[in-house]
């Protein structure tokens, strides 16, 4: 009976590639719950509770946008671990706002919108199309230490914390970044 749970998430996700609404709304109640339990573990942090779920659905999303079957996970794993690195970026943004001094943060109603800046649909659909090539490019063309140092860095985390996270020294964690920089200089879209 799971086999057919998972048989069938997989067929949202084609069906949303191919631009199914019904099948992005589909999945998202389905693992509306898995959202508010992952957000439900952080909820002694500084973040209310809607911010918490809020930012666990920008990872699922994320996650719809960017599953692969052929990577070898599961969906509902590799959403899992999506909606959790959303919510702990969030906190972790969170916790670099509060060292900023008061009178440099703009709110919204204090910033005139200016239209010019709108995004259209067209750049929209290149933009998406832009991180999907280099999420390809990543998986394809990082070692798999290379793409968890890269996710690490790309959340904030020191040499010294990417080097504790993944019992590593500091300089195999440089040497890592540097060919990574490499290997990233020769990307174009």
């Amino acid at each position: 009976m799971f086999g057919a749970v998972e048989k069938d998430d997989i067929q949202l996700l084609n069906e949303i590639k191919n631009g199914s609404e019904d099948a992005l709304n589909e999945l998202i109640k389905r693992y509306k719950s898995n959202v508010e339990i992952i957000a439900l573990k952080y909820i002694d942090s500084p973040l209310e509770k809607d911010d918490l779920v809020q930012e666990g659905m920008i990872g699922l999303l994320a996650a719809i946008n960017s599953y692969s079957p052929d990577k070898g996970a599961k969906f509902k794993t590799y959403a899992s671990v999506c909606i959790n690195n959303s919510v702990q970026t969030a906190l972790k943004k969170f916790s670099r706002l509060k060292a900023i001094p008061q009178e440099n943060i703009v709110t919204l109603e204090e910033e005139e919108l200016d239209s010019s800046f709108a995004i259209s649909a067209e750049d929209e659909y290149l933009a998406k199309e832009s991180v999907s090539t280099l999420t390809d490019i990543l998986y394809e063309g990082l070692s798999k230490f290379e793409n968890e140092v890269l996710r690490l860095h790309i959340v904030g985390c020191s040499y010294g914390e990417i080097a504790e996270k993944l019992e590593k020294n500091p300089k195999a964690i440089d040497n890592a970044i540097q060919r990574i920089r490499k290997k990233l200089n020769g990307v174009t879209f």
